[in-house]
């Protein structure tokens, strides 16, 4: 395995690096909060890092009229072929150092990919690149719950209910998209037991995903980063709110933070709060109303949806990653 960078935990939001690899220049939408991930992902990972970018959102609105914010080195590859990128480039840098082509020296290599390019297409070239442990690199998911570069379709990740260009609620059937959303982390912890790290983030909580960032670089192997994304457009709210957006997913317990390490899971910030009983969940209806996306719900809706999430924190066996309760016997 090759060697990885020095990059120490940030212990403080002033501590976070000035420099920017993401500058201006992109065109994302008015409070894109992928647009923040990509920013803090890179200032976290440093200058020496090789960014690989699957078609979507942040493809297509980082690289318009042949510019690009990027400082780093930076690449686009198809639409689902993240984990392909990523392991081709680890690979690739690794066969030049050895052959003394090229400076052996610890260089990151993150692919990010959105939820329709890594939750469902991409599904099998990520899983194939995690079990790859001779391989130092990152995968980074930003998840904005829909296919949102071609027009806000239905992906694996797209919530229970929501309103989509495919989905769109009618008088006849209001509830067009009956499917819950991918658990996709624990997918890919439980699936790949040799991996190292993998965690899930949100770029409200900067510092949190900062160093989120940094363990995944510096654990060495492959790991997987899963990031919540407000997106103004497709879940139709005013972009003065992703941030806001972003934390109330978190304190109603729709979306856990956490991170696995070694196989030893353990939560974080407001999650960690919630499941240890010192704060309590915020009703789910504060996040759902305060998006057009599921303005159609009806107060059973609303019920349903408050189900569910309980659901993920009093049945399950770990609050909101493994659906598996212990038998009769074991009770």
């Amino acid at each position: 395995m090759a060697t990885v960078q020095d990059l120490p935990q940030i212990r403080g939001v002033k501590d976070i690096p000035l420099e920017e690899f993401y500058t201006s220049g992109h065109r994302t939408c008015q409070g894109c909060e992928s647009a923040l991930v990509m920013r803090l992902m890179i200032k976290a990972a440093g200058q020496r890092t090789i960014v690989l970018g699957s078609t979507g959102c942040m493809y297509v609105a980082n690289t318009t009229y042949y510019s690009t914010p990027w400082v780093v080195p930076w690449m686009h590859t198809q639409l689902g072929s993240a984990g392909s990128a990523a392991i081709g480039t680890a690979a690739g840098l690794s066969s030049m150092m050895r052959k003394g082509k090229m400076q052996d020296e610890p260089i990151n290599v993150i692919a990010f990919c959105g939820d329709g390019g890594g939750v469902d297409m991409g599904l099998s070239a990520i899983s194939a690149a995690l079990q790859h442990q001779e391989y130092n690199l990152l995968i980074v998911c930003y998840d904005n719950e829909s296919y949102a570069n071609t027009d806000i379709q239905v992906s694996g990740s797209t919530p229970w209910g929501a309103n989509t260009t495919f989905s769109p609620p009618g008088k006849e059937t209001r509830i067009m998209n009956t499917k819950w959303k991918k658990n996709m982390a624990p997918m890919m912890a439980v699936g790949h037991p040799d991996m190292k790290y993998v965690a899930t983030a949100c770029a409200s909580y900067g510092l949190d995903f900062n160093n989120k960032v940094r363990r995944a670089l510096t654990v060495g192997g492959p790991t997987f980063l899963h990031c919540f994304d407000p997106c103004p457009k497709g879940w139709d709210y005013d972009p003065k709110y992703s941030h806001e957006l972003g934390m109330l997913a978190i304190e109603t317990g729709l979306w856990i933070q956490y991170e696995i390490t070694d196989g030893e899971l353990i939560l974080n910030g407001p999650s960690r709060a919630i499941a240890k009983g010192i704060r309590k969940r915020k009703p789910v209806e504060e996040y759902l109303m305060r998006q057009g996306r599921f303005a159609h719900f009806l107060p059973e809706d609303i019920k349903y949806f408050q189900e569910r999430v309980d659901e993920q924190w009093e049945k399950w066996w770990i609050p909101g990653l493994v659906p598996i309760t212990p038998g009769q016997d074991d009770a």
